[in-house]
């Protein structure tokens, strides 16, 4: 059972969820402990992904859009807190949940569109829906997928369990 503190009750915020980090910030308890919350990450940011979340720290919101990968949020940021750039810069994948539209047999293939290194793919069945097929092995994370998706089925994922 999830635990809610007063004020979580009220604004809707649940413990369990963990934030997701600006790409290159390494673990959350070193995140934690060495982010400033000054902002600078947000504000460089192209893509205006990165966000003030709970308690100031930087979390991504793919809501409004994708990562390009483009370090500026490192660069920016007055603590030495990121990793290098030729590092990877986090272990997301995207994940599908039940109320994605083919699986409701509805063609949709926004996701597909949207997929650059073409993770996500539709592949033809007999019942005339094309199916969506994953592969985590060619997903980088941008999160492009889930700000075109008309039914929020699409999240990230840590794919190293944390």
């Amino acid at each position: 059972m999830t635990q809610l503190s007063r004020r979580g009750l009220l604004t809707g915020w649940r413990r369990s969820t963990q934030a997701i980090r600006p790409p290159w910030s390494g673990s959350e308890a070193d995140f934690i402990e060495r982010c400033s919350r000054c902002g600078s990450c947000s504000a460089a940011c192209e893509g205006a992904i990165i966000l003030a979340g709970q308690g100031g720290y930087p979390r991504i919101d793919f809501r409004n859009g994708e990562c390009t990968f483009c370090y500026a949020c490192a660069r920016a940021c007055p603590q030495a807190l990121f990793t290098p750039r030729d590092s990877a810069p986090w272990s997301l994948r995207v994940a599908v949940n039940d109320v994605c539209l083919t699986r409701q047999q509805v063609d949709c293939r926004s996701c597909e569109d949207s997929c650059e290194p073409q993770a996500l793919r539709f592949i033809p069945t007999r019942d005339g829906v094309a199916a969506l097929q994953v592969d985590v092995s060619l997903c980088t994370g941008c999160g492009a997928c889930v700000a075109g998706c008309p039914v929020s089925a699409l999240s990230l994922r840590s794919s190293d369990g944390q």
